[in-house]
């Protein structure tokens, strides 16, 4: 892609030789790149990060929001390496599915702990499940609104659902309907929430979404059973 391209050459200008490695992550990077409205995530790692440093990627950041896309990750090469205990779902994600644009690839010998990861799966999956509830219940009585935010949120569960996954020894399934069905699968229930918020989502023919409400509630249901997916797996380590 040539943002891409143009984005790796305003960064290797800002930084000079101070630029360690730039990686693109994440389904954008997997290969089969069939969400059209997949962000496209990118990691900088960069010698080190002192103010100066944000100072002079101020412009190249700015310039990247403003095409619509997630701001680059900006991490210094020590900070790559002593911080998968923390995000173990960031780096897993980049372990998975990465393309190195520049540099070296410094996620090569990055080790992500099962257990750390099995940890933060569970507290996203939670965070975020409270989180829904909570704008839910403050918009019950403006349909358009809650059906707004749970096509917002889908994304985001889909990925955590591709996780809980992985902390389960399953090698998910890339294409994000594959995905939902494997979840389906794997935890004996309906994904049929899932899949209709996915279809208004990427804006493709199909049911009437029927009462927001309900679709809600049985969303709702979908990312409990996912919790208590997530949450059993403790038992089994």
């Amino acid at each position: 892609m040539e943002e891409l391209k143009e984005l790796v050459t305003k960064l290797e200008r800002a930084f000079s030789g101070r630029l360690v490695s730039v990686v693109l992550y994440g389904s954008a990077a997997s290969g089969s790149h069939h969400d059209k409205l997949a962000d496209l995530n990118v990691l900088c790692v960069l010698k080190e990060i002192a103010p100066q440093e944000l100072s002079d990627g101020e412009p190249v950041l700015r310039w990247w929001r403003g095409k619509g896309h997630p701001p680059p990750l900006l991490m210094s090469e020590e900070e790559v390496h002593n911080s998968a205990d923390s995000f173990p779902i960031e780096f897993r994600d980049m372990k998975d599915h990465r393309k190195v644009l520049f540099g070296t690839d410094v996620i090569a010998d990055v080790k992500v702990d099962a257990k750390y990861h099995r940890v933060q799966v569970e507290h996203e999956l939670r965070a975020k499940l409270f989180r829904l509830r909570q704008q839910g219940a403050q918009s019950l009585s403006d349909p358009p609104a809650l059906l707004k935010l749970c096509i917002d949120s889908v994304s985001t569960f889909c990925v955590l659902g591709r996780h809980a996954l992985l902390a389960a020894g399953i090698e998910p399934k890339t294409e994000r309907r594959a995905l939902v069905r494997q979840m389906g699968a794997a935890l004996q229930m309906d994904v049929a929430p899932f899949e209709m918020l996915l279809d208004i989502r990427e804006d493709k023919s199909g049911p009437d979404a029927g009462d927001p409400g309900e679709l809600f509630a049985q969303y709702l249901g979908c990312i409990r059973r996912l919790v208590e997916f997530v949450d059993r797996l403790e038992e089994k380590s």
